[in-house]
């Protein structure tokens, strides 16, 4: 595993490196062999020590979690038991994704853009375009919705777009306010009007 352990303000000492490096090997070990990409970093958040961990598992999986706590170690411990709970839930999904074979032309490329959001004190003019933050190119996977739902749960996303395995069309699934997950599917919503037309 390559792990890069990182502290914003606050002194990462051996100490801390070595719990680390040891908590994500066993956990991330279990379900993934070979090269996985692993970055941890302590920041302060007000009075508390925050650690944010991802784990690029390779296959198109990534691990984010983050936890906050008085001391370093236990926002670490945290942030790991989510990833190691999220990994229990779909452990026989995670195997055999990870063995199956990739194709690149399963895959398409979309730009990703995150728009800086609106001060909450100035209104925004109707001819006003919102300023671009960052653009980056992310592919679009063709999965099943299940697999869907799963990588953006260990993602710990708030949504995911996908293309159906199905269909072959592009889908988005989200979580939602309370806690279920919402899956747009603009295919069902197209062969139902076909359907109802027909009737």
């Amino acid at each position: 595993m390559q792990l890069s352990i990182k502290g914003k303000q606050i002194d990462v000492g051996d100490a801390l490196r070595s719990h680390v490096e040891s908590q994500l090997k066993d956990i991330v070990g279990k379900y993934f062999s070979g090269s996985t990409d692993a970055t941890v970093t302590f920041s302060r958040d007000a009075h508390l020590f925050r650690a944010d961990i991802t784990v690029h598992a390779g296959r198109g999986i990534v691990l984010q979690s983050n936890a906050t706590a008085s001391e370093p170690y236990p926002a670490f411990d945290a942030a790991a038991a989510r990833i190691a709970k999220r990994l229990r839930r779909y452990k026989t999904k995670i195997v055999d994704h990870h063995h199956e074979t990739v194709r690149h032309e399963d895959s398409q490329v979309a730009q990703a853009f995150i728009l800086h959001g609106i001060e909450p004190e100035h209104e925004e003019e109707a001819n006003d375009n919102p300023v671009v933050v960052a653009e980056m190119t992310t592919p679009i996977d063709l999965l099943t919705v299940s697999e869907a739902v799963m990588r953006m749960d260990l993602g710990d996303m708030p949504a995911l777009m996908f293309r159906n395995r199905a269909h072959g069309g592009l889908n988005m699934i989200y979580r939602r306010q309370d806690g279920h997950i919402g899956w747009v599917d603009p295919a069902d919503a197209s062969l139902a009007a076909k359907t109802k037309a027909k009737a």
